[in-house]
């Protein structure tokens, strides 16, 4: 039977399925980042505007429960990261740093390859290989994103943290990450961001 919200009623216990094939739940409605929700995302701006007017492609979906949001609740779901390019950049999630800042947050790889991203206001950068049943553990300070470096299907993670701690998209959205996974000579490389903001 299928939830009529994502809230999660406060109860002693909550029991909620999540497809291992596609990630997605059928009980209740996932969140989606379109294309056009990664304006400024993607360091090939030409690439991504002729893919834009082509088609405003689904990148992935994520599930917000409606978790009460204070720090004895944790929140929890799945992203589904769908496979592609910009470019030669390969289809991610925006990424994030938590409000609260030193909030840690795990994943849980079901299905896929790929890589999580991550760095912290200092400048230390940390990268983690994704494949099915690798738990990646995102220390405190550090804003992370996913991202899909197979061709043959979705990246399908499980991820938890606690629920008061937000999201902080601006600061990426404004500075961007300090490097970016991309497609050369059909393997992923980091490389250096071109267009990082100091």
């Amino acid at each position: 039977m299928k939830r009529k919200s994502n809230d999660i009623p406060i109860k002693k216990s909550t029991a909620l399925f999540f497809d291992l094939v596609t990630g997605l739940s059928p009980e209740v409605h996932s969140k989606k980042r379109m294309l056009s929700d990664m304006k400024g995302m993607y360091s090939d701006k030409d690439a991504y505007e002729i893919m834009l007017d082509q088609q405003d492609s689904l990148i992935y979906e994520f599930y917000e429960l409606g978790i009460p949001k204070t720090p004895h609740h944790l929140a929890y779901g799945t992203t589904i990261l769908y496979p592609g390019k910009v470019g030669n950049e390969y289809f991610m999630t925006k990424g994030h740093f938590h409000q609260k800042l030193a909030t840690a947050e795990v994943y849980y790889c079901i299905k896929g390859h790929g890589m999580l991203l991550m760095e912290n206001p200092m400048g230390n950068v940390e990268i983690q290989k994704f494949s099915p049943g690798i738990a990646v553990y995102v220390p405190p300070n550090y804003a992370h994103r996913s991202i899909n470096t197979s061709s043959s299907g979705p990246l399908i993670s499980f991820f938890a943290f606690r629920a008061d701690a937000g999201h902080d998209y601006k600061t990426i959205e404004t500075k961007g990450f300090r490097k970016l996974i991309v497609e050369q000579d059909g393997k992923p490389k980091v490389i250096d961001n071109p267009n990082w903001n100091r």
